[in-house]
């Protein structure tokens, strides 16, 4: 609904070097980190903008993997794809001991890595592992600035988003995620405020295509309300059960990666127009075609399709990812969706949108996400402080 102008007024012309640090649990911390190198690139095309795979770095020998016969993140990707979320919350604290028992060696691999790819400035938009990267950034003999780039609404302290004494800058989404940076020691004038989450560059561009004649050529029609189903980029069996309780409606169901999960979707007979899709990099389109959203409380997938105006219709219970909680109080403080306990109660839900659906699509289209646009300002700023000073005296 909102397109800003993504070109930002670029005050200082210096190159610069800059690491965007990723890993793929999840896939919505690489999608930020491709957003915004791809919104680098046009803002600051003297930059040069390197994406860093976090894992790839602690383990280049892929141990881990020959020793489980699975990535580290598969693990958790495969969660999400199955549903069976009960118990991260406990989980969580077992990674993060984890963590810290092996925080030197973390420490002494990415210092290392710095040492040889010297970067003028690292970003890491990754949670639970930037105590370790804080700190290999302070172990090297010249300084190396340190931006933090939430890709949550909320932080789950501790340890998770904000490190004390390591987040040097740390960039936050809304003011409740500001509010619990500064609870935590962090200095205001190193938490810098954008309006939402990182969303790729598209979702910024205006609509190009007919709505009414896609959806038409869709065999939709274009005065039928249409939901979307999307659960991540490995999507989730809670989909079967929405598209049998919402059988009598227009759908479209994006399952990602999850190739067992769309043939057994689009193997479903229903009395409704849907399209079942597998993993596709057009889903800003698909989301325009929509008028709803069904899904879970994702910061990515919930921000995208506030973005495109559409209201949400989400769950919140014991299988809900602990640092995606905050995010159904968000929700409702908001007033742009319904916050179910269980998928049994999904149609209920989609009713409620749909008796008004007008007003949930005009407050929708109030939240206002311009965090791509912003954030390229941010970085210069940081680098400006650090970089330019250094050039004049050497």
């Amino acid at each position: 609904m909102h397109s800003p102008v993504l070109n930002l007024s670029i005050t200082g012309d210096f190159p610069a070097t800059l690491d965007l640090v990723y890993f793929r649990a999840g896939g919505g911390h690489v999608a930020a980190a491709r957003a915004l190198q791809a919104q680098l690139a046009v803002t600051h095309p003297h930059w040069t903008v390197r994406l860093v795979d976090l894992f790839q770095v602690l383990d280049p020998d892929q141990r881990f993997l020959r020793l489980t016969g699975f990535a580290p993140e598969a693990y958790y990707n495969r969660r999400l794809a199955t549903g069976f979320t009960v118990g991260l919350a406990a989980e969580l604290r077992v990674l993060q001991a984890m963590i810290r028992l092996g925080h030197e060696k973390m420490v002494d691999r990415l210092a290392r890595h710095w040492e040889q790819a010297r970067p003028d400035l690292v970003v890491s938009l990754v949670p639970n592992f930037n105590r370790a990267l804080g700190a290999s950034l302070q172990a090297l003999p010249t300084r190396t600035p340190f931006v933090t780039v939430m890709t949550d609404l909320a932080d789950l302290p501790p340890h998770f988003w904000v490190e004390p004494g390591f987040t040097e800058h740390l960039i936050c989404g809304t003011g409740h995620a500001v509010e619990q940076a500064l609870s935590q020691g962090i200095p205001a004038q190193r938490v810098h405020r954008v309006q939402g989450m990182i969303l790729a560059p598209d979702f910024h561009r205006p609509a190009v295509d007919d709505r009414a004649a896609r959806r038409r050529q869709l065999g939709l029609d274009p005065q039928a309300p249409v939901g979307i189903v999307m659960f991540g980029g490995h999507g989730a069996r809670a989909m079967l059960r929405i598209a049998e309780e919402l059988d009598h409606l227009p759908l479209i169901l994006l399952c990602g990666h999850n190739e067992s999960l769309r043939r057994s979707l689009a193997a479903q007979r229903a009395s409704a127009p849907r399209h079942v899709l597998g993993f596709t990099d057009g889903v800003v389109q698909w989301m325009r075609l929509a008028d709803y959203f069904i899904g879970k409380p994702g910061p990515g997938s919930i921000s995208e399709a506030l973005h495109c105006g559409l209201p949400v219709v989400v769950t919140r219970n014991a299988w809900t990812m602990p640092q995606e909680r905050w995010n159904t109080e968000w929700i409702r403080q908001t007033q742009v969706g319904v916050v179910l306990s269980a998928f049994s109660q999904v149609r209920t839900g989609v009713e409620a949108i749909l008796t008004d659906l007008p007003r949930w699509r005009a407050r929708a289209a109030q939240i206002d996400n311009r965090a791509l646009c912003e954030v390229p300002g941010i970085l210069q700023q940081v680098l400006a402080e650090d970089l330019v000073p250094q050039a004049l005296t050497s």
